[in-house]
């Protein structure tokens, strides 16, 4: 059997990208250090990019630093501000990108955007929310994901439940479950964000985009009604006992393996549970198959959420001829199409071929382009400091739902002292 390593690079090749002499640059020597948060799966589909890469430009010497997305969040801003970042890294776009380039942290890459016609390979949205930043391009799109309800098919046969395309459907398939033993809703809390899509898809389906984005602006207080009804409609769902207990015990692939194994009906969760489930040999439609987070208020327009990631290039690069190469090496479709397939995402250049994607991936592309707005997840949309916050609360709230009235007065005042702060 083939290994995993082995198996990424039979892909590439198919794709044409274990040589790609016309990509390489003669000139390209010295140290190069790429930096990236993609674990399991993901992360050896960027590694082998890497090797790829390095491979069409010998005189580079590649050092690999992938670090814990979770710890990846604090150790970049200490190497960014500590003077030793890498050459070039993946961060997320929007909030999180718009903070270090306040901070004067990254490297604009408008000459190379300008010289390879970037602006066509992207639509205009992704550039206009994920590449620009105070009216410069800064990051190099490479995932686009999205927020949904993905679930066991065989536990919806089994009780006959149809996926619901309103709240008031949603409870009643929850209620369904519960009342076949099955806990409707999977949620590993443990590393916080998962919970936020909670949030998210709750604030959008009720008080609108617009709402979001003042309250995450810090225009909004999280002690308006607004908020609360959000938190409330949440609540009714944990006390009538519809998610599988102590969420904050386990994390993001735990909750999947529940859905998997048929312990919980269904996740709120992002595309790249796709590839989880592909790595275990679980079929799309067959196996497992998604739906839109249901309507709550009909006439709140509709809004998609899920992140981008990207990579930037460090303002203070030791190479940074290389960095820029590399950004332009990924605008490649092959290279775009390959980290797609490998992970579950979309991929955000538009020389893809969509006909590639599978059955609930091209669903997906279709829910996207009719939204009315396409939203990024709550720690994207709220500078870093502010995210933390409101991360705590999210766990705060699954451990004790009926507080969470107090819970937000305390939100608020910290918010409100961190957006001070940075003022």
């Amino acid at each position: 059997m083939l290994s995993k390593r082995t198996l990424l690079a039979v892909m590439l090749l198919l794709a044409g990208l274990m040589v790609a002499p016309a990509l390489a640059e003669d000139d390209l020597m010295g140290d190069f250090t790429v930096s990236h948060y993609f674990g399991g799966f993901g992360g050896e589909f960027i590694d082998s990019i890497v090797d790829d890469f390095i491979a069409a430009n010998p005189g580079l010497m590649h050092a690999a630093s992938p670090v814990d997305h979770e710890q990846f969040k604090t150790s970049i801003l200490v190497q960014l501000a500590g003077g030793n970042p890498p050459d070039t890294f993946s961060y997320w776009a929007g909030a999180r990108i718009q903070f270090i380039v306040d901070d004067g942290f990254l490297m604009p890459i408008d000459d190379i955007w300008e010289a390879n016609d970037m602006g066509s390979q992207f639509p205009q949205a992704v550039i206009d929310t994920a590449v620009t930043y105070d009216m410069h391009q800064y990051a190099l799109p490479l995932t686009l994901h999205w927020v949904g309800m993905f679930y066991n098919s065989a536990l919806f046969e089994q009780v006959g439940a149809m996926p619901p395309t309103t709240w008031d459907e949603l409870v009643d398939v929850a209620e369904k479950f519960k009342m076949s033993g099955i806990p409707a809703f999977a949620l590993g809390s443990r590393d916080r964000w998962p919970a936020q899509f909670w949030f998210d898809m709750i604030l959008l389906r009720t008080a609108g985009n617009d709402y979001r984005e003042a309250l995450m602006g810090g225009e909004a207080s999280y002690t308006d009604p607004e908020v609360a009804r959000a938190f409330g409609l949440w609540k009714e769902l944990v006390d009538a006992g519809y998610f599988y207990p102590d969420a904050n015990a386990y994390g993001y692939e735990d909750a999947a393996s529940l859905v998997a194994n048929g312990e919980a009906a269904m996740t709120l969760m992002g595309t790249w549970i796709g590839g989880y489930f592909a790595g275990i040999d679980m079929v799309p439609v067959d196996d497992f198959d998604y739906f839109s987070f249901p309507t709550i208020d009909a006439d709140t327009p509709r809004a998609s959420l899920g992140p981008i990631d990207t990579f930037v290039i460090s303002a203070e690069a030791a190479n940074a001829d290389a960095a820029k190469a590399f950004l332009v090496y990924l605008t490649d479709p092959a290279v775009q199409w390959a980290f797609a397939e490998g992970a579950g995402n979309l991929a955000p250049s538009l020389m893809v071929d969509t006909s590639n994607y599978n059955d609930v991936v091209a669903r997906i592309a279709a829910e996207i382009a009719e939204s009315a707005v396409f939203a990024f997840n709550y720690d994207l949309a709220t500078p870093p400091p502010v995210a933390e916050v409101g991360l705590n609360s999210f766990s705060e709230f699954m451990a004790n739902p009926g507080d969470y009235e107090a819970m937000l007065e305390r939100v608020q005042a910290d918010a409100q002292a961190e957006f001070a702060g940075m003022g």
